[in-house]
């Protein structure tokens, strides 16, 4: 080799020696900020249950240090330190972990711990995934976040084609069953147009009698329930079955008329993550049980 041609090859080994292994990362996360990292995030902080399933599904788990109380369900994160709860979190705690990302979930979270986070200087990606499609991208901006974006990938797709499935079959049906959705008892709360839950009684060929309220979680009284009259009266809640129960003191609300009380698993719908196909699943079987009550 001549010496020009050594002098080359060591200038190359050394620009790619000297060069990042991983590059920047950019996403623009729910709340409209735009995220910036200088390489993929190696240890990323969830504080939610939903986060964690989501991380899970991007292929970043291995990448999850820390989470909040309340997120038992999520077992493989069962063991991992927690930094507070759904109401404080603990600002010491997480900057010992020494995270390069954290996850939260903009609605659920306090005013008061929102500020408290940002005086941390640490990088959040800020999550309210109140549709299929933005839940969908959560996990695909995961996936760019943690350097994971062909598992990620793989499971939007495989996301993507199960709820065009479940449109397909369900969406067109007739007639549209009334529904009402209990959230709480009292105060009595359902869910509101923009919510990932009344999108899914669209999909499954309803109405949520409720709909047209603005916010996500609105406050409602028994009379406007009686005078909406649900031909399904359904809740996702662990006490379901005790509320259900309750409504069987106004018979004259056709749900309960025809005997359409129906408690759906707290684990699937609610919870907005990777297993809300389930919900939306046993929705839609709930619904088209209705409708053939109807007749």
């Amino acid at each position: 080799m001549s010496r020009r041609l050594f002098l080359v090859a060591c200038a190359t080994l050394l620009l790619v020696c000297a060069a990042p292994s991983q590059a920047a990362v950019q996403v623009t996360d729910d709340a409209g900020h735009v995220l910036t990292l200088p390489q993929p995030a190696q240890r990323i902080i969830a504080l939610s249950p939903q986060l964690l399933e989501l991380s899970a599904a991007a292929g970043a788990s291995n990448r999850v240090v820390a989470t909040i109380r309340g997120a038992d369900n999520v077992r493989w994160a069962r063991k991992l330190p927690l930094v507070g709860d759904a109401f404080a979190l603990n600002l010491e705690a997480i900057a010992r972990l020494k995270p390069d990302l954290i996850l939260a979930w903009e609605s659920g979270t306090p005013p008061r711990e929102v500020a408290r986070l940002k005086s941390l200087g640490i990088p959040v990606y800020w999550s309210q995934a109140n549709t299929f499609a933005t839940l969908a991208s959560t996990v695909q901006r995961i996936g760019q976040l943690a350097g994971t974006p062909a598992p990620a990938g793989r499971w939007v797709r495989d996301f993507d084609n199960r709820l065009a499935a479940l449109r397909a079959r369900y969406a067109a049906l007739r007639p549209q069953v009334r529904v009402f959705y209990q959230v709480w008892n009292r105060p009595l709360i359902t869910v509101g147009g923009p919510q990932l839950i009344n999108q899914a009684i669209t999909l499954c060929g309803g109405r949520n009698v409720f709909g047209n309220l603005s916010v996500l979680s609105p406050t409602i009284s028994t009379e406007a329930v009686l005078q909406a009259d649900p031909q399904l009266i359904v809740t996702a809640s662990p006490r379901g079955a005790t509320w259900l129960q309750d409504w069987k003191r106004y018979p004259g609300i056709s749900a309960v008329k025809h005997d359409q009380l129906v408690a759906l698993s707290p684990n699937t719908l609610p919870r907005m993550g990777v297993d809300v196909l389930d919900g939306v699943q046993q929705l839609c079987s709930a619904m088209a049980t209705a409708r053939k009550a109807m007749h």
